[in-house]
């Protein structure tokens, strides 16, 4: 009887021991890259910019923002505000990301359509820009802090 006792205990260390295990390779498979991570972040940018959610875009933007013509992230926060307000519906279509990641700095070069209007079939306005943006780690995020735009026409 006393044997079992301890062949029990045995089995639910081991067990737990697998359980543990199993649970810290899960946790390390969802680990994403550096590049997945920065991908992630400038989609759910793209979504907050469509969906009229200034706040949240802004969330992936560093206080030290700079950008053309020497906009800074006050600017782009008002930029993106006033564009909201006068536009029922923004879209943006972007090319495809060249996303460079390395340590904690990243960069990220890609051709966007951004189109704007009051929600009915056609946009009245578009343009087309090719950018590159600068990325960085703070406190833990990705967040852009430097931007070049230029009329990709």
């Amino acid at each position: 009887m006393e044997k079992a006792k301890v062949s029990m205990s045995t089995v639910r260390w081991k067990g737990a021991g697998c359980l543990l295990a199993l649970m810290l390779g899960l946790v390390a498979c969802t680990t994403d890259t550096p590049e997945a991570q920065v991908r992630q972040r400038f989609d759910d940018m793209q979504a907050a910019v469509e969906e009229g959610r200034v706040g949240d875009f802004m969330d992936g933007v560093s206080r030290d923002f700079s950008g053309d013509g020497g906009m800074d992230n006050a600017a782009l926060h008002n930029l993106l505000k006033m564009q909201t307000l006068a536009n029922a519906r923004i879209g943006t279509t972007t090319g495809p990301l060249h996303v460079r990641a390395e340590g904690d700095s990243a960069s990220v070069a890609f051709r966007v359509l951004l189109t704007g209007g009051n929600g009915r079939f056609l946009p009245e306005q578009a343009r087309s820009y090719q950018v590159t943006t600068a990325w960085h780690r703070e406190d833990g995020d990705w967040r852009v802090y430097h931007a070049r735009w230029e009329d990709a026409r």
